[in-house]
């Protein structure tokens, strides 16, 4: 069962968000009634909203640039990444020689999801284009590109890019920790954890260092130090720290903790894919399945991707917890063809056959 790792993201999964945080920027540069709609509804998550909204736009002649990038970004964000891919090449096929700054922007865009799509040849293309048109080099596409090599086992010029990306911001916690987690994909972590140990370096006195001190020592594996440093963030209600102290419970196997902790999150700033599968851990680790899988449907329901592979995965191993096997292996079945990469569906499915 998948207690450790209940709520993990792979690299890029994280570089997605962060991309997908800064939908709105071009905001300012639109001036089509339904591309303004649009990246409004991105901002407030509403992404299918956002979907038929840029495909109204791109009907209606408006700014092409901006609607297939925002029609990118709205099939991204409910994971469906070779539509969002097919959207940022139109985009790009729409912009000209005074838009450097949009071609950048859309290659990023379009790099993403080239990299959720394990088109990693494709991956290393586009970012070499980014890199070679700038003057001052572009930290997410050196990092994507170097995860890129490192999946086609290409180290070295992993490490090159790696460390390209790390000079241009030395201190993005964001992006040792994304580099940590390629290298962790890769089996390597015990080189990713120098990355983690630059990162433990990094000085500082507020609210987001001690929270990204302690993101740090969970990656580490040390939650007795973890805890000590979110000490003061998770007092001053800082959401991101209170979802990490919910985390480090769980990996310590304290599921009363982190029931509540998961309890004041959603009272505090609402419902999430992410805090319902911690709460369904919980009730799974309890030995209470049918509330945990009331969970699981709560969290499904929710718009966009995030957080939804864990409630999947947890959702085999309530049925498998009840005993329902018939049950389980439909649902592990429907997993892997989703995840066919993940190697604990693949084991989850392959056991399950052997219950029918």
């Amino acid at each position: 069962m998948r207690t450790k790792n209940y709520i993990r993201g792979t690299a890029c999964a994280l570089l997605a968000l962060l991309v997908l945080g800064a939908a709105g920027c071009a905001q300012g540069e639109a001036t089509g009634e339904h591309t303004v709609a649009g990246l409004e509804a991105l901002d407030e998550g509403s992404y299918s909203e956002a979907l038929e909204l840029f495909e109204e736009a791109i009907a209606d002649g408006e700014q092409q640039v901006l609607a297939y990038r925002g029609l990118g970004l709205a099939y991204m964000a409910l994971g469906e990444y070779e539509d969002a891919a097919e959207a940022f090449e139109e985009a790009l096929a729409n912009t000209d020689g005074r838009m450097p700054s949009n071609t950048e922007d859309i290659r990023l865009y379009l790099a993403t999801a080239q990299y959720q799509l394990e088109n990693f040849a494709d991956v290393i293309s586009t970012c070499t284009d980014i890199l070679d048109d700038s003057d001052t080099g572009n930290a997410d596409a050196y990092f994507l590109r170097g995860a890129s090599y490192l999946a086609e086992g290409l180290t070295d010029e992993a490490a090159a890019d790696f460390d390209a990306a790390v000079a241009l911001v030395p201190e993005d916690y964001d992006l040792y920790l994304n580099i940590y987690e390629s290298y962790s994909n890769a089996n390597l972590s015990a080189v990713g954890v120098t990355y983690l140990q630059t990162a433990q370096s990094l000085k500082g006195d507020d609210t987001e260092y001690y929270y990204n001190q302690g993101r740090i020592y969970y990656y580490l594996g040390n939650y007795e130090e973890a805890q000590k440093m979110l000490i003061t963030p998770v007092e001053e209600k800082y959401e991101p720290a209170m979802y990490l102290i919910g985390k480090v419970y769980l990996a310590m196997d304290d599921y009363t903790h982190a029931l509540a902790v998961y309890q004041q999150i959603q009272e505090e700033f609402g419902q999430s894919a992410q805090c319902y599968n911690g709460l369904a851990v919980c009730a799974i680790q309890m030995g209470d399945y049918d509330t945990a899988l009331s969970y699981i449907s709560l969290g499904l329901s929710l718009e966009g991707t995030d957080g939804k592979q864990e409630l999947y995965f947890n959702e085999i191993v309530a049925y498998e917890k009840k005993l329902d096997f018939v049950t389980a292996a439909e649902k592990a079945e429907a997993y892997v063809e989703n995840y066919p990469t993940d190697e604990a569906g693949q084991k989850e499915w392959a056991f399950l056959q052997t219950r029918e």
